[in-house]
């Protein structure tokens, strides 16, 4: 016996309800950016950076205030700890008369071409020991032996061998700076997916095209990064550097205030170097935030 069902017939359905809303005919979809997307904006961005500065201006300003009040009590001889404010006056007497910026451009160049021939020498050596067990099994322990040798002893050597002026100077800085390269570039070489390698291999890429398509880009970040540092410690290369070779540079005028007890002198030419370090470090985070495919802050 059939049976008559009670339920009442189905609606029929308005595709107009659930289907997603269309694009106007006249105009575009509006494009959604900035906050709105979930994505910082400039003035976000900017103003998160500030106050990420904080604690370090707060920090500086408790050692230096600690500093002024210890010079003012007399607990520091000032022949020895010159005041924050002694310090400042002759930071800016040698900059008005040109003093600390002529010895800083002598330095800065010396740090730029030490830091261009480490860099030279660094990231195709770095690639080769990544992609050779048996060069790196034979140059490993050599470039870790480097590390011990002091780079004050071999700045007097290096102006024995090589004229005087910039040379001895950049082959030290090039020295200083090419470790760091060397291990960064071969870290981040042998961490990449070899599956991803291996599939760019059988689309029929060959090895430079492995290399510039696949293998720079992923492992640019620690690249970089190396490189960040190297051109940092450069700095220091040049300095040691000057120390030996002469009277010019921020480390000859070094040599020249404390031979004349110049004390305030020599903690202001200490405040340009860092001055220095920290631009350098401030460039290299810009360009490794430019050219890398991480998500800038």
């Amino acid at each position: 016996m059939a049976t008559v069902s009670t339920s009442p017939p189905p609606r029929p359905t308005d595709p107009s309800r659930d289907a997603p809303p269309r694009a106007k005919q006249n105009g575009s979809p509006p494009v959604v950016t900035g906050a709105a997307a979930g994505k910082p904006t400039l003035a976000g961005r900017t103003r998160r950076r500030l106050l990420g500065a904080v604690p370090a201006l707060v920090l500086a300003a408790l050692v230096l205030g600690a500093w002024q009040l210890a010079a003012e009590t007399h607990a520091l001889p000032s022949y020895f700890v010159p005041a924050p404010a002694e310090v400042l006056a002759a930071f800016q007497r040698s900059v008005a008369s040109g003093l600390l910026l002529g010895y800083a451009g002598w330095t800065l160049a010396e740090s730029f071409t030490g830091f261009a021939l480490g860099a030279l020498i660094a990231l195709p050596l770095g690639y080769a020991i990544a992609r050779s067990r048996s060069l790196a099994r034979l140059l490993e322990p050599y470039l870790a032996a480097s590390q011990a040798l002091p780079a004050v002893a071999l700045a007097p050597l290096l102006a024995l061998w090589l004229p005087y002026g910039l040379p001895p100077v950049a082959v030290l800085c090039a020295l200083i700076v090419f470790f760091p390269a060397v291990v960064s570039t071969a870290l981040g070489l042998r961490t990449l997916d070899r599956d991803v390698l291996d599939a760019a291999r059988v689309e029929g890429a060959n090895r430079w095209q492995l290399l510039w398509h696949m293998e720079a880009p992923l492992a640019l970040p620690a690249i970089l990064a190396g490189l960040r540092t190297s051109l940092t410690l450069s700095i220091t290369g040049a300095v040691v550097g000057e120390f030996v070779t002469g009277n010019q540079g921020l480390g000859g005028l070094l040599v020249i205030a404390r031979s004349n007890c110049d004390t305030p002198l020599v903690f202001a030419t200490l405040l340009m170097l860092a001055l220095l370090a920290m631009a350098l470090y401030g460039l290299a985070r810009f360009a490794e935030h430019q050219l890398s495919y991480i998500e800038k802050e």
